[in-house]
């Protein structure tokens, strides 16, 4: 782990340019999600209500991103999608990261045939392309949003324990742990209060990034017809039922697609900034 301290990483973080573009880009994202029912132009074409006098038409002044197939206003369509996509991927990594944490760190720290079961299981998880596993088990599963969050959450928390299993394997050796066996402390006592504020910085940086990569697989899926399925706004559905009409209504498509590529590089961009301020090995 990183002996920097907090001070030192966020100046390191302040003084990368490609940081605050990714900062940018996710307060934008972010503040355009939580105020969309403030800045949308035509709140009223969240749903399946839409104005037959204005389908299929380019941008233009009144619709800045163009109209879809029965007349709905699409950048209004894309606010919507990005706090959809943003409450899908805060609860799928609300669930998981807390699974594959406390997994990793009784692998990492109590050994013996819990590490064995807890990494065996974690190793036939990892195997199975996330994309893949998360199809498989929408396939048995009908497609609402709901289901979409639990298919991904499935395949999202082995990350996390082989994560902090690494990072624990790492610490647990360290002075302050062996000072805190030495004084009696507990397992669970030297697991939570030891070694977990170790591994926060790497878990933080996972997090950010790992945004990014569930928007990606909620949008593939819904793509896919596998996720949320219409008349709510999703990015990854907009994307599907827009290219059905390429390259007319070039803007169906490209502009979600144009919505998903900025949400997911912000992410990216600040998760790598954090990663780089805390030498966090991810």
């Amino acid at each position: 782990m990183s002996s920097k301290t907090s001070s030192v990483a966020l100046t390191e973080f302040r003084s990368n340019p490609l940081s605050i573009i990714g900062l940018v880009l996710v307060a934008l994202c972010v503040g355009l999600a939580v105020f969309a029912d403030l800045v949308a132009p035509y709140p009223a074409h969240v749903g399946p209500i839409g104005d037959f006098m204005a389908i299929n038409q380019a941008p233009s002044a009144a619709h800045w991103f163009g109209t879809d197939t029965i007349g709905r206003d699409v950048l209004t369509r894309i606010l919507y999608g990005f706090r959809l996509s943003l409450v899908m991927a805060a609860m799928v990594l609300a669930i998981s990261m807390p699974i594959g944490v406390a997994l990793g760190l009784m692998a990492g720290y109590l050994g013996g045939w819990v590490e064995f079961a807890i990494m065996r299981l974690t190793d036939v998880f990892l195997a199975i392309p996330p994309l893949v596993l998360a199809m498989a088990i929408m396939g048995f599963l009908p497609a609402t949003l709901t289901n979409a969050m639990l298919a991904v959450t499935a395949m999202w928390w082995p990350w996390y324990t082989r994560l902090v299993y690494n990072v624990v394997r790492s610490e647990a050796r360290e002075g302050y742990v062996l000072a805190a066996e030495v004084i009696g402390a507990s397992p669970l006592h030297v697991m939570t209060r030891e070694i977990l504020p170790n591994c926060a910085p790497a878990i933080l940086t996972k997090l950010t990034l790992d945004v990014g990569f569930v928007v990606l697989m909620v949008s593939s899926l819904s793509f896919l017809g596998l996720g949320v399925q219409p008349p709510t706004p999703d990015l990854g559905s907009m994307v599907a039922d827009g290219a059905k009409y390429m390259p007319d209504a070039w803007w169906l498509s490209i502009f979600p697609a144009l919505a998903i590529m900025v949400l997911v590089l912000g992410f990216n961009l600040l998760g790598d900034g954090l990663r780089e301020a805390f030498d966090a090995e991810v």
